[in-house]
């Protein structure tokens, strides 16, 4: 079974993301989620955030 973060937005909107489909998440010093498919989110969480969101699940 896949598992799913929650995840903001610049603009505050929210996301649900599949943990598999996540390649690397970078600080510079806002935070980009790049994915498997080469596609790139900005979000508000700091990378230690979604460490911990991810080792939660």
């Amino acid at each position: 079974m896949s598992k799913i973060i929650e995840l903001t937005k610049m603009d505050t909107r929210k996301i649900f993301l599949n943990i598999s489909s996540i390649e690397t998440v970078e600080a510079n010093p806002d935070t980009i989620i790049i994915l498997n498919s080469g596609r790139k989110l900005l979000v508000k969480e700091n990378p230690d955030e979604i460490y911990k969101m991810i080792q939660e699940n």
